[in-house]
C-alpha cells in the first residue's frame, strides 16, 4: 500500500481505490490478520511451489486473511485482473492448494475451478498435480491425486477442474469457486450453476481471475460496473475487493514506465518484458496484434481503443422501445444479411421515425450451427429464442422460404419498398422473392458501400439516434465488429474474430443504410386492408 500511494509502483486509479477500500475495511472495530497463517501460507507456497510471491500476491494472501470479530471473512470475493502473462494461474494455483490444508483450518473446503475450456480450467488444476507429483514419497501420505481430483486426506477438502460442458457440477459442495478467465463468459448461467446453495462452507470465497477481453456486455463488464460502484463507496456492504491492473488511459500503453499498471510482475519476469516489447513494435504494423496488446496486456479493450463502431454506451443507447403504432403502415426497407444458410441469417427493417432511424431486426439460426465442437457460438443464444428474437431452424438449412415468409408477414404492417442484400445473397434468395412477389435489389458490399455510410452511421451512434429496440442479438452483433481505416481514412467494418462471433444483423443494417435516402423525411402510412377468405 505504501508503495502504491507514494507512486514507487507506478498503478491505476481502480489499484489506488482498492488500497483505501482495504485501509477502510481493515480498520473497523474487530477486523484482524491472522499474521501467523500469513506468514505460514507464504512460506508453504513458496516451499512446495518453488516460487518467490510478488508484492501484489504478499497482498492478496494478506486480505484473504482477514476477519471480522464474528469470525467472518472481510473479502469473500476477489476480482483478479491483470495483463496477459503476470502469473494469475501460477498464483491462484497455490492458494488454491493451501486453502484445502490443516494450516488453514477447515475441514471439507472444497474447491471447483471453473472455466469456459478443458485447457483453460485444468491449468491451475494441473500445476498443483505437478506439484504434489514431484513430491509424492513425502506428500503421499496427505493427499490422494487422480488427474481429475486431489483430494488432501487430513481435510477431507478436494479442489476439481469444471467446464461450462461438465456433465456434473456439484458446487453445491463448494466453499471456494476460481472462475477463470471470466471474459469469455457471455452471461451468468455457468456462475449460477455453481453458486447455487455455495456459501454454507465457513469463510467460503469466490475467485475471478481474467485478463480484459472481447466480450462486451457479458460477465466481466458487469463485474467491472459493480467494482466501480464499490470502489466510488457507492456500494459499502459487499466483500468484493477488486484489484483491477490496467493503465487509465490507452496514450499510456506508448510509455514502457507505465505497462507495470497492467502488468504488476513485469519488473520480475525478464521473458515478459522481452514479449511486450516485441508485440509493442509489431502492432504498429499488424492491427490483429494491436488488439491483443491493448486488450489482454494493457486490460484496455480494444473496443474501447481502437476502431469501435461505437462506445459501449452508445451501443447501449440503443436500447429504446421501438414505436410500433407510430411506424404501422409506414414505409421501410428491408434488409438480410447471412454467411451461410446452415449458419445465422438476418433480416430487419429499417424505418426513420423523425430525426431518428429505427431498426427491427430478427436473426434465423440453423440448429446444427449450435452444435459443432469446434466452434462454440459466445452468444447466450437460448435465451434470445425466448424473447423471440431469433429462430431456430431444426432443418439442415434457412430456406429461402423462412426468410421470404418473415418479409410476407411483414408486409402486412408495413409499406416495404425494397429489400436489399448483396449479390451472394441474393443469389440464393432470388427465384423465392420472385415467386413471393417480394422486391430484392442488390447492394454493394465492402470498402466503397462501407465508406458512404459510416459518417451517418457514426453520428446516429453519438448523437443516440438509433433504435434497436431491447435486442440483445443486434448489440452482439455490433460489438462484434470494428472498423478498418485504409491508408485515406475510408472505413471498412469487419468481424473482430470469425469462428465464434457473428455480424449478420450489423451487416443487413449496413445494407438497409446504404439506401436510406429512399426512406422519407416525414413518414406517409398506407392504409393496411387485409382480407381473409
Amino acid at each position: 500500500m505504501d508503495d502504491i500511494r507514494s507512486g514507487r509502483i507506478p498503478a491505476s486509479k481502480e489499484i489506488h481505490q482498492a488500497m483505501d477500500l482495504v485501509e477502510d475495511k481493515l480498520t473497523k472495530e474487530g477486523v484482524h490478520l491472522e499474521t501467523d497463517m500469513i506468514d505460514k501460507a507464504v512460506e508453504l507456497m513458496e516451499r512446495y511451489f518453488d516460487i518467490k510471491l510478488l508484492n501484489w500476491e504478499l497482498f492478496i494472501i494478506a486480505c484473504i486473511h482477514a476477519y471480522n470479530p464474528n469470525d467472518t471473512v472481510v473479502f469473500d470475493e476477489f476480482l483478479l485482473m491483470l495483463g496477459r502473462g503476470n502469473g494469475k494461474n501460477g498464483f491462484i494455483s497455490p492458494v488454491a492448494w493451501y486453502l484445502t490444508t490443516h494450516y488453514h483450518g477447515i475441514k471439507g473446503y472444497n474447491i471447483d475451478i471453473i472455466a469456459n475450456s478443458e485447457d483453460q480450467a485444468r491449468t491451475s488444476f494441473d500445476d498443483i498435480y505437478e506439484v504434489l507429483e514431484g513430491a509424492w514419497k513425502k506428500l503421499k501420505r496427505f493427499f490422494y491425486k487422480s488427474r481429475q481430483k486431489i483430494v488432501n486426506l487430513k481435510t477431507n477438502s478436494y479442489i476439481k477442474y469444471n467446464t461450462s460442458n461438465s456433465r456434473t457440477k456439484d458446487g453445491k459442495r463448494s466453499a471456494c469457486l476460481i472462475f477463470d478467465e471470466i471474459h469469455e463468459y457471455e452471461d451468468y448461467s455457468m456462475i449460477k450453476v455453481f453458486q447455487s446453495g455455495f456459501g454454507k462452507r465457513k469463510h467460503s470465497r469466490v475467485f475471478y481471475i481474467t485478463t480484459n477481453g472481447y466480450v462486451r456486455g457479458g460477465v466481466l463488464d458487469e463485474m467491472l460496473d459493480l467494482s466501480k460502484r464499490v470502489l466510488e463507496g457507492e456500494i459499502q456492504d459487499l466483500g468484493l475487493l477488486p484489484m483491477i491492473y490496467k493503465i487509465d488511459k490507452k496514450e499510456e500503453a506508448e510509455d514502457p514506465k507505465k505497462w507495470i499498471k497492467a502488468c504488476p510482475s513485469l519488473p520480475y519476469f525478464p521473458e515478459l518484458q522481452v514479449e511486450i516489447k516485441k508485440e509493442f513494435t509489431k502492432m504498429k504494423y499488424q492491427f490483429h496484434i494491436a488488439q491483443d496488446f491493448m486488450t489482454k496486456r494493457m486490460n484496455i479493450p480494444a473496443q474501447d481503443t481502437f476502431m469501435i463502431v461505437a462506445p459501449r454506451e452508445k451501443v447501449l443507447a440503443t436500447n429504446r422501445p421501438i414505436p410500433y403504432e407510430d411506424l404501422k403502415g409506414g414505409i421501410c426497407i428491408g434488409c438480410i444479411d447471412y454467411a451461410l444458410l446452415s449458419d445465422f441469417a438476418s433480416v430487419g427493417l429499417l424505418f426513420r421515425h423523425g430525426d431518428e432511424i429505427v431498426f427491427m431486426e430478427h436473426t434465423f439460426i440453423c440448429e446444427n450451427s449450435l452444435k459443432m465442437e469446434s466452434r462454440e457460438i459466445k452468444f447466450p443464444v437460448y435465451e434470445a429464442e425466448e424473447k423471440g428474437l431469433v429462430t431456430i431452424i431444426k432443418d439442415g438449412q434457412i430456406q429461402p422460404e423462412y426468410i421470404a415468409n418473415w418479409f410476407l408477414e411483414k408486409s402486412k404492417e408495413y409499406s416495404i419498398q425494397t429489400i436489399v442484400a448483396d449479390k451472394f445473397r441474393i443469389t440464393l434468395l432470388r427465384s423465392k422473392f420472385q415467386e413471393a412477389g417480394l422486391p430484392l435489389e442488390e447492394v454493394r458490399s465492402g470498402p466503397v458501400t462501407h465508406a458512404l455510410v459510416a459518417p451517418l452511421i457514426e453520428d446516429l451512434f453519438e448523437n443516440e439516434k438509433l433504435v434497436f429496440g431491447d435486442n440483445m442479438t443486434m448489440r452482439w452483433y455490433v460489438n462484434n465488429t470494428y472498423k478498418d481505416l485504409d491508408g485515406k481514412g475510408n472505413i471498412t467494418y469487419k468481424k473482430i474474430e470469425p469462428k465464434t462471433r457473428k455480424t449478420d444483423g450489423f451487416f443487413a443494417f449496413l445494407h438497409g443504410m446504404s439506401k436510406e435516402s429512399m426512406l422519407p423525411s416525414e413518414q406517409h402510412y398506407m392504409d393496411i386492408d387485409i382480407r381473409t377468405y
